[in-house]
Formats: structure tokens, sequence, C-alpha cells
């Protein structure tokens, strides 16, 4: 009760207290008014009371007059505003619609991979990286790509070695323990196995793989903020006949035929 009491006592305290801290900032906020009517400069000839307080009517009937110039240069500020503010409506509205034919404005599916053939020439271990391999791979172009493969642990070095595979050339290149991996060699793949995508008989480095469900021409490069790859991978799977699909269509190399795994059915592509 005591406690209570006591509580009840500071409370009183602090209102007392802040009741005079309101008093003294409604005396400050009437000074201050009174020193502005006081400023107001008033033309020639408009009578003062001897007290020097004017009224809110006073003021509101003393004469404003405003030059042409001033009118003109206040119209001509209005105009600079109005149309500072259309432009930015402008840039917003083109920022917003894609560009015809860009990548953005193209469906996110498979025809925006850059899917070729290519053949291993030489394959060696990674200096720095007792998982991955450093391969050097002809996909059809002046010069071979170097390619970083976390394979050691499903692929023997020596069948790396003159083996045609399935690679995806957009990604960004990126380095991997110090070497820059420009390239990525695609395989079926569960927890347990990983088995390199063999391409059809016949097929040559450089030879695209395309789907006729999916038409279209692949990005110059994926580009990873806008996370394609992220988005189109999970449907990328070998079906029961081991054939590497998307959505059901197959990986085919027109008039060669169809990539597949050797023996892995039902499992994802990566």
């Amino acid at each position: 009760m005591a406690t209570s009491d006591a509580v009840l006592k500071r409370l009183e305290q602090k209102g007392a207290e802040a009741d005079q801290i309101i008093e003294y900032l409604k005396q400050q906020v009437a000074l201050l008014k009174e020193k502005a009517i006081k400023q107001i400069p008033f033309p020639s000839g408009t009578p003062l009371k001897t007290d020097s307080t004017v009224s809110e009517n006073e003021i509101q009937s003393i004469p404003i007059t405003v030059s042409s110039g001033a009118k003109e240069q206040v119209k001509g500020e209005e105009k600079k505003m109005k149309e500072k503010t259309e432009k930015k409506g402008e840039k917003k509205e083109k920022k917003q619609q894609p560009v015809a034919g860009s990548a953005d404005s193209k469906p996110v599916d498979v025809s925006r991979l850059d899917l070729r053939i290519g053949c291993i020439i030489t394959a060696r271990k990674h200096p720095d990286a007792d998982s991955l391999y450093v391969e050097e791979v002809d996909v059809g172009e002046t010069a071979p790509r170097t390619v970083v493969s976390g394979l050691v642990n499903h692929v023997p070095l020596e069948q790396m070695q003159n083996r045609m595979v399935v690679l995806l050339c957009n990604l960004k290149p990126a380095k991997m323990r110090g070497v820059v991996s420009q390239a990525m060699v695609m395989c079926a793949s569960s927890p347990e196995k990983v088995e390199i995508l063999a391409p059809p008989n016949g097929s040559v480095p450089g030879d695209r793989i395309t789907f006729d469900a999916f038409p279209g021409e692949p990005d110059k490069e994926l580009n990873p903020k806008k996370k394609i790859w992220e988005q189109i991978q999970p449907d990328l799977y070998t079906n029961d006949v081991c054939v590497a699909t998307y959505k059901g269509a197959p990986f085919e190399v027109k008039g060669k035929g169809v990539c597949r795994a050797q023996t892995m059915a039902n499992s994802g592509i990566k």
C-alpha cells in the first residue's frame, strides 16, 4: 500500500511539472506570434494602432500588389516544374517497358540456354582442389574453352580424355579455386551418382542442342541477377529411357539424334 502511495505521489509530481512546461511553451509561442506581427512591413499610409498590435482582420485587409514581371516569373517557374515532372514520368515509363527483342522480354525456358556439343581435348586434376578436374574443351570455336568440373569422385581421369560431352556455354565465367571456368559439363545427377550426358553418334563440336517445343535463340550470356538458369534447371531431367529432356522435350541434335545418360533414368540434370 505504501508503495502505491509513493508511485501516485511521484505521478502527481510529474504531472504538475508537465503542466508547468506546457504553460511556459504557450507563453513562448504567444511572444513569437507578437514579434512576427510587429515585424510585418506595411505599405505607407496604413494606420497602425498606438500599441503596435494588429488584428488578423486588419492584416488581411492590407492591399498587396504583385508586379507583372513577378507574375511572369512565377508562371515561368510553374511551367518548368510541370515539364520536369512530365519528363520524369516519361523516363519511368520507358524504363519499365522492356525493349522489344531484349532478353527481358523473352520467355524463361530452355531456349535461353546455349547448349552445345563439345569434345574434351585434355583433362587434368585441379592443382588446388582434390575434387575438381580442369578440362580444355573444343566447342567449335577458334580456341578451346577451359572448364572446371567437380567430377573427380564420379568419373576416372582416363575416361575424361577425348570424350564427347554436352556443355552449357552461356553461363557467366566463374573462378573456381583460382581457375576461370567458361562452361559447364551437363550431367545426370543424384545424391549418390553422377553420369556425363552422351551426345548422339555423329555429333561434332559446336553442334547446337535444340528443342522443337521451345524455339528461340539463346542469350549471349545469362544474367546471374535474373536467375535464368536457376529457374530452368528444375525442369531438366532424364526420362524413363534415360533420354535428357526439358519438360518432356528431348535434348536433340538435328538430324543426329538425342542426348542421354548411360543408366540414370528419372534423374535431375545439372
